[in-house]
């Protein structure tokens, strides 16, 4: 039921948002790439408002010379609280102020754009262009990564129907297929049947390919050396003698990087308003490690004084990982985080009472200031959003000593969003950062890493542990991957991992299901709770509101 309600309100959001951008007009992609100092020579053009940047482009950069502004939020509803929005808003705020900023973003996957969720391009005055390309398919970097995993299947299903040795034990298989679609009939699926000639029947699955450990390889990675040992360091199976084998074994990593070679660079786009905009790799924060490339915010972060970046869902999902995973990876720092709520959100954590959702707040701003980095509250303004619930919001922030603005830029554009830019420069002048703590160090064991987070970020009294669980965990440590840092797969609509608990749970057990190793990617992925790796289409998907006319225009795309 509340899914529906949600799909009924974005869908009416979709509307007006139609008729908000029908007069926009883009600028040429070169314009804005020479606005901000790119050469011709280091674009690659999709068409007139899309480029890709060549990676040559880093040896004319000087060093990093920017502020990273992260933006997290509150736990959200299925329609998502604006953190996209909001990021590519305060980024043309801060262009709007004189100051040269940039916002960097996950590409958008085709699952929730089809599904509940809808796109990751933004909405209403706050969007970054062209919306409907980017939503669907943009310079193909999608493809490439789904092409790149599935050619690995293919080459490991060929080493085993061709007996190659060391043999492939296929019940220690364990790559998956992948698609960038929601498809539940695709969770668990048999392979190989229909005889000799047609492989080895065996049981697979497949995932989104947002959880993929390729689409992770490819934010992760530095250069395209890097990207091609990443790759060849998947782990894929072990043998019948219970040897490791890696993608390197079967020789698919040269392929693999042949196929990801243009998906490795980073795209850019622009706002409604011109401001940059670089969108580059598409990670679930639920699953996977949930932002933008490694790549991408280096390049920003030499060509801009502002980067605002966003990272998925909840501060114990996305913004836990940024700084535990990809700010050790990227040698980031932050200097300043965003936390986006809504009234909405607020009474859904407090089973319709704003007062008592407070505490999931809380708790988020807490996990922040816990990393050592300042943070700013933004509610992201609904219509039906009374002065009433927003003072008695503003209240509480003041009362505990947050900054707090409301943020139009929905609605707006960048003059909604001025007194948030406003605010973030104050606290990142007043605040500087003085690094990040991190939640745990990498040399912890697997459990004492998990039992950190799930006590200091999720608010859990213990972690208990599945018999397989524990016994992977065990097998990860002697194998040698217990310095690897972690990537909990875990439910974005609470704070625990059971998406029942609203607000801010405390005195819980956090339950540990499962444990795999992204060998390539560099992290160790745990499975708390109810978690897949393959969503489904609700009753009621967006795809069901899309269309084609005559002159080839698309609506319906949110």
């Amino acid at each position: 039921m509340l899914e529906s309600l949600v799909y009924q309100y974005v869908k009416h959001s979709a509307a007006c948002l139609t008729i908000i951008r029908a007069s926009e007009i883009l600028i040429p992609i070169s314009e804005v790439a020479k606005k901000i100092g790119i050469d011709e020579t280091y674009l690659e053009h999709y068409g007139n408002y899309m480029a890709k940047i060549d990676l040559k482009i880093r040896k004319s950069l000087g060093d990093r010379k920017g502020k990273l502004i992260l933006v997290t939020a509150t736990n959200p509803t299925p329609a998502g609280e604006g953190k996209t929005t909001n990021s590519i808003g305060l980024s043309m705020a801060l262009n709007a102020l004189g100051h040269n900023a940039v916002v960097t973003l996950r590409q958008p996957s085709l699952g929730p754009v089809f599904g509940v969720k809808g796109g990751a391009a933004g909405g209403g005055k706050s969007t970054v262009e062209p919306f409907e390309q980017i939503n669907l398919m943009f310079t193909g970097d999608f493809p490439a990564v789904s092409s790149a995993g599935n050619l690995l299947s293919a080459m490991i299903d060929n080493y085993i129907h061709h007996d190659n040795q060391p043999e492939i034990d296929v019940r220690r298989t364990y790559w998956s297929r992948n698609v960038d679609m929601n498809d539940r009939a695709l969770r668990k699926v048999i392979v190989g049947l229909g005889g000799r000639f047609d492989g080895f029947p065996r049981e697979d699955n497949f995932v989104i390919t947002s959880a993929s450990e390729v689409m992770a390889i490819l934010g992760l990675s530095r250069d395209y050396i890097d990207l091609k040992e990443r790759l060849g360091n998947i782990l894929i199976a072990r043998s019948e003698q219970l040897k490791e084998m890696f993608a390197k074994d079967v020789k698919a990593e040269g392929a693999m990087a042949v196929i990801l070679r243009d998906a490795l660079k980073p795209n850019l786009v622009q706002t409604q308003e011109g401001t940059p905009a670089i969108i580059h790799t598409g990670p679930f924060a639920n699953i996977a490690h949930g932002t933008s490339s490694i790549i991408g915010t280096d390049i920003a972060l030499r060509m801009f004084d502002y980067v605002v970046i966003e990272a998925g869902f909840g501060a114990d999902l996305g913004a836990e990982k940024f700084f535990n995973i990809v700010t050790r990876a990227g040698e980031f720092n932050v200097d300043a985080c965003v936390v986006i709520t809504t009234i909405r959100a607020l009474k859904y954590h407090g089973h319709d009472n704003l007062e008592e959702g407070f505490p999931n707040l809380e708790k988020h701003v807490e996990n922040v200031n816990a990393f050592g980095v300042p943070a700013v509250v933004a509610l992201n303004r609904f219509p039906d959003d009374t002065d009433e619930e927003i003072d008695k919001l503003r209240k509480f922030c003041e009362k505990n000593g947050w900054m707090m603005e409301v943020s139009e830029v929905f609605t707006k554009g960048s003059e909604g969003g001025k007194d948030l830019a406003k605010a973030v420069l104050e606290t990142i002048k007043t605040n500087p950062s003085k690094g990040i703590n991190y939640t745990y160090n990498l040399e912890d064991p697997i459990k004492t890493k998990i039992l950190k987070v799930a006590q200091a970020i999720y608010g859990a009294s213990d972690v208990l542990y599945t018999t397989g669980a524990r016994g992977r965990i065990r097998s990860l440590e002697k194998r040698g991957y217990g310095s690897l840092p972690i990537c909990i797969a875990k439910t974005q609509f609470s704070l625990s991992d059971s998406r029942s608990m609203r607000g801010r749970p405390t005195g819980f057990d956090a339950e540990v299901n499962g444990a795999d190793v992204s060998n390539g990617a560099g992290f160790i992925v745990i499975y708390m709770g109810d978690i897949n790796l393959m969503p489904g289409l609700p009753e009621e998907p967006s795809a069901y509101g899309m269309d084609l006319d005559k002159d080839g225009k698309i609506s319906g795309v949110f």
